[in-house]
């Protein structure tokens, strides 16, 4: 393409050349032939060496480009392979990716079937309560009969049913307790299998993150995904019976079956707004719940008297109101436990807790739970807080471990201590916080808790 540029500037150089050469022939005495000759010899030397330039031109010219398509090839070559390598680990990375998928699923599934199994052994780990409570009752109408053996010669007929009892309940007692090891152990298989599930769901995000990058490499772009709205949970709303029941479970006979904030009357007492939770096919009477720290429970002695909080979030009804409830016959104490963990515990309690006079002295006997007991049984526990200690449970704990409670001795269980989260690594911090702490274990740091109370003897509410 550059041969035309140089003719075109070569041709008007051999013109002038000859133009000059006539111009001198004028005045030479020299004859026209040798002229015409040595014109015709000069043009052809120039073209010759317009030429010869032209050649070297193009001579570079095409080294040059030579050099060109080399550095071209050699780059389609290197991209050639480097796309090749690129396909090879995309293909791999969706092997893995759908290997990851199928063993997802089938996680899931088993997930699903270990937490069908875990819901019916709840539901049959809640009858056997259910029969335990109704057999405690028959154990209690007993208990005369027990009596009455000391004076009386029982009969044969009596003798026999007194055995089969007292064998009927030690299997229910042998059935609930191989209940709560198999549900436990299916506790710890669905612990394992959430681990399993969430190491699983990091590595696809991460293949899903690396196929992001490689589709921008590409200059393709994804939708971003959509994030889900937040849902909105209503608390739960306060109800006020028209006639007032004695307790939450009196109320649950009467028709009411549903959790919420209720008014209820103890015989003798006047008529206050109790917490109601409905479970176990009745409904408990709510005494002290804790849940996300809010509330500060180191409170001073009239105010654990009378109760303080919210009785829809965090709150504790009160040493009277629950001395007045516990008046009225034999209660249960129910424990409900949660860790930063997510696993849940509990334990009961048979109990019995005194008047203003004795500062609600507890006694407590454990009947059942999922949890090793931390609290004294079968001793008499009076309730101090910072302002109105115990000097019988030991010099300074109330002001040591914050917030009121039956203390026996200052490294034991707290459900009133200050909210601590994991974060805090001390022992001292720790030790001042909701835990519960066996006489023979570690520390349980708590993220929750409950505590329930309900009646043994129904027929005293009828």
């Amino acid at each position: 393409m550059k041969i035309i540029p140089v003719l075109l500037f070569l041709a008007p150089l051999a013109l002038p050349a000859g133009a000059d050469k006539d111009f001198f022939s004028v005045g030479s005495a020299a004859s026209p032939e040798t002229k015409s000759r040595f014109a015709m010899l000069d043009d052809v030397r120039i073209l010759a060496n317009g030429l010869l330039q032209l050649g070297h031109g193009l001579k570079d010219f095409v080294h040059k480009t030579k050099g060109q398509m080399n550095d071209i090839f050699q780059k389609l070559y290197i991209f050639d392979r480097s796309f090749y390598e690129l396909s090879l680990q995309t293909s791999e990375i969706k092997e893995e990716e759908e290997q990851l998928r199928q063993t997802t699923a089938r996680l899931q599934i088993n997930n699903e079937e270990i937490k069908n199994l875990s819901q019916e052994m709840n539901l049959k780990i809640e009858d056997l309560i259910q029969n335990k409570i109704q057999l405690q009752e028959q154990v209690w109408g007993l208990e005369d009969k027990v009596t009455k053996l000391a004076i009386f010669q029982p009969s044969v007929q009596e003798t026999k049913e007194i055995s089969s009892l007292k064998a009927f309940v030690e299997q229910q007692d042998n059935d609930i307790k191989q209940l709560l090891r198999i549900v436990e152990d299916q506790h710890v298989q669905l612990d394992r299998q959430h681990n399993q599930i969430m190491e699983l769901e990091d590595k696809l995000n991460h293949i899903e993150l690396l196929e992001i990058l490689e589709n921008s490499f590409l200059g393709e772009q994804q939708e971003a995904e959509p994030i889900p709205s937040a849902v909105h949970r209503p608390t739960a709303g306060t109800y006020r019976a028209d006639g007032a029941a004695a307790d939450c479970t009196a109320l649950y006979h009467t028709g009411v079956q549903a959790s919420g904030v209720y008014t209820i009357q103890p015989n003798g007492s006047e008529a206050f707004n109790v917490y109601c939770e409905m479970k176990f096919g009745t409904s408990w009477t709510v005494i002290q719940k804790r849940v996300d720290g809010s509330l500060d429970f180191n409170q001073t002695w009239d105010a654990y008297t009378n109760g303080f909080g919210d009785l829809n979030e965090e709150f504790w009804l009160g040493l009277k109101k629950i001395y007045s409830i516990t008046q009225q016959g034999n209660y249960l104490l129910r424990i409900e436990l949660q860790d930063w963990r997510g696993n849940r515990r509990h334990i009961e309690y048979s109990f019995s807790l005194g008047g203003p006079s004795t500062n609600f002295t507890l006694q407590l006997s454990r009947m059942s739970g999922s949890i090793p007991n931390a609290l004294p049984e079968h001793a008499r526990l009076r309730f101090s807080t910072a302002d109105r200690g115990d000097t019988a449970a030991g010099s300074g704990c109330p002001q040591s471990h914050p917030g009121g409670w039956w203390h026996s001795e200052c490294e034991e269980t707290n459900l009133n201590g200050n909210y601590v989260t994991p974060r805090s690594r001390g022992r001292q911090d720790r030790g001042k916080g909701l835990y519960w702490k066996p006489k023979k274990g570690r520390y349980y740091l708590l993220k929750s808790t409950k505590i329930m109370i309900h009646p043994t003897d129904l027929k005293s509410f009828y």
